[in-house]
């Protein structure tokens, strides 16, 4: 899983526990049981579910600059398929 450090030496040397928190989970142990974990900021996020905007919000256009006209060319010759027999 992740490193491990006890919460003495999470005290004694906190910089230590953040330069082992940027490989991964760093495990602070509380009397030799799990019961913390420090993680980078974006890594939090990504488990939380925080991964920015959806595909559809990055191309909605719902300022007046995006009042145009959009008229796309009709296709009239439709692909059809290659005869591979």
């Amino acid at each position: 899983m992740g490193r491990m450090m006890s919460s003495r030496e999470f005290n004694q040397n906190p910089s230590e526990a953040k330069r082992a928190a940027e490989d991964g989970p760093l495990i602070v142990t509380d009397r030799g049981e799990p019961a913390y974990v420090l993680l980078r900021y974006d890594a939090y996020k990504r488990l939380a579910g925080e991964r920015g905007p959806s595909l559809l919000d990055a191309l909605r256009q719902d300022g007046p600059e995006a009042d145009f006209e959009f008229a796309p060319a009709r296709i009239t010759d439709p692909v059809r398929p290659i005869d591979l027999s």
